[in-house]
This record gives C-alpha cells, structure tokens and sequence, in this order.
C-alpha cells in the first residue's frame, strides 16, 4: 500500500484484490504515526461566515484534494484571538504547515513562527521573511476612489474594517493618496472606522451602522472596505430616502457572488486563485526549506456597474 518497489507485481496484485474484497483501508493515523508527518496542513482564518474567506479557503481545499495533505481550519472571529489560534496550531506537533490569514506578523508572532520552524505561509498580507500572496489593497483602495473621482464625484467617504485589519488599513491609505493626488480634502470625519472586533468589522451590519453615521457627514460617495459591509450600506442610504448613484455613489471590495445581483461597483480580488496559490507556496517551502521567501502579488480589477456614474 505504501508502493514499496521490494514488493512484486504478483504479490501487489493478491494483496490487492484481497483488500478490495474485504473492503480494506490503510488506518491514515497508523501510517502517519509510522512515518512521522501529520499530513495536515493548519489554517487561522478570522472568520469562515465571510464570502471572501469562504472562497479563499475553497481554493485551499481544492488545491490540497490534489495531495495526500488534509485541512484543519482554526478561527480567530476577533484580533485578539488570533495569537492564541495561532499558537495552537503550531503546536500541533508534526504539523506540514499553516496557512495564515490577514494577519500582520507582529515581532511576538514573528517569535512564534521562528521557534515552531515550521512553514508558514501569510494569506491576505506579507511579511519579508516569510511566503506570502496578497493583493496590493493600497493600490485597489487607490484605484476604487480615483475611479470615484473620474465619475465626478468630491466628497468621498470612506467606510474601513476594523483598525487591526490590514486590508482595511492598507485600502484607507490608496484612498486617501487619491484624494491628496486630485486635490481633494482629506477629513477624518468622512472615515467611519467599527471599533467592535468582532468579525474584523466586515459584516452588514457594520456597514448598515457606518453608513448611518457617514450620511451625517456632507458626502457624495462612499468607498467601502468590502462588499459585505456595502450591502448594509446600500439598506442605509436607501432608507434615508437616497438614491444610488444620483445622490450617492458607492464602491466595494471583493467582488462577491451577491454584488451583481445589486448592481455594485466593485474591486474584484483573485480569492479562489489565492487560496490554491497559497498552498502551491506551501509546497514549494516544504520541498525547498532553505530558499528564500517569495511573494504572490495580485491586482484587484476594478468592475463598473450601475452603484456609480458621471454626476458632474
């Protein structure tokens, strides 16, 4: 069953055809014990019930049914528990890697990866000394707000994640670099950023309660930190008796399965193609420990539909 050569052809074949006789299956735990390796492969994911995550993580479990390697996700719902999940899974003894997901690697996790000396791969942001496949969320927070711009509009919000998020943090900072780049005032009032850490903040109703708070504030337009949180948006502004997009126009991030049904303009992310990526640089490192840490950079493409349009 191991697909030793000293067994013969003849001896393979009785064996086998006894096995299949009898119904038999090699015990994965007895065979893993013998040759020490878990044939897992961890995953600290903030949370499954998020569209992006689901897909992502979709792309892993794909990649890997090409493999001998199962998965074993841990969630981490808030930032807090993420050290703790972490933990967990590298000591989880002869673990083959973990994958982790938008996460920054504090100097404290950085510690932690280096003692447990096993492979890791950062999904979702980067790190220099380790495997990585993000998306430049600078630039996708760059492009969404420039493309507000281009459609007339100049009191653009912006609705973030929670502030321990790194997409969110890095999304923030392309919107603001579009708006200094066009001229256009940068006000902290227009930012409405979740303090509940729950879900890192990308759920619809942070986005219901966030877009109720902007619609305070003198806007035109909103740029959202991700879709999930747009559709709660969407509910507020069409509450206050607003319409989408003569009175305000609105951008998302992610490109989930729902945001064509309600016409939202949005960032496409790669998230099936990052999920299966991120296990191919988890094979690469096992298969090569000692070279140095490469790094998967994807684009999120801009999709137009009819949540923004010229109003100059």
């Amino acid at each position: 069953f191991n697909g030793s050569p000293r067994v013969s052809a003849a001896t393979r074949e009785r064996v086998e055809h006894v096995a299949e006789q009898l119904n038999y299956r090699p015990n994965v735990s007895a065979r893993n014990l013998a040759s020490q390796r878990s044939n897992l492969v961890m995953a600290v994911v903030p949370m499954l019930t998020n569209y992006f995550y689901m897909e992502v993580v979709r792309g892993v479990q794909d990649r890997l049914a090409d493999t001998d390697l199962d998965l074993l996700v841990y969630t981490a719902q808030a930032p807090e528990y993420v050290d703790g999940q972490l933990e967990r899974a590298l000591q989880r003894g002869r673990t083959e890697g973990v994958l982790l997901f938008s996460t920054p690697l504090t100097d404290a996790r950085a510690e932690l990866v280096r003692q447990a000396d096993q492979p890791v791969v950062l999904v979702d942001s980067s790190h220099s000394e380790l495997d990585s496949v993000f998306v430049d969320n600078e630039r996708g927070g760059y492009e969404a707000t420039r493309h507000l711009i281009e459609m007339g509009y100049r009191r653009i919000g912006y609705l973030s994640g929670h502030p321990m998020s790194v997409p969110a943090v890095d999304r923030q900072a392309g919107y603001g670099r579009a708006l200094r780049e066009a001229g256009l005032p940068f006000d902290p009032d227009r930012i409405y950023t979740p303090q509940q850490s729950r879900d890192h903040g990308y759920t619809e109703c942070i986005g219901y309660e966030g877009m109720q708070a902007l619609l305070k504030q003198d806007l035109d337009a909103v740029f959202v930190a991700s879709d999930i949180q747009a559709l709660g948006a969407l509910r507020a502004i069409h509450e206050a008796g607003l319409r989408v997009p003569e009175d305000l126009g609105v951008v998302g991030f992610d490109d989930i399965a729902v945001s064509a049904y309600v016409g939202l303009t949005t960032m496409r992310q790669p998230m099936y193609d990052m999920g299966r990526q991120a296990v191919d640089a988890l094979l690469s490192r096992l298969n090569a420990p000692v070279s140095a840490s490469a790094h998967s950079v994807h684009y999120a493409e801009l999709v137009r539909r009819n949540s923004t349009e010229w109003v100059g």
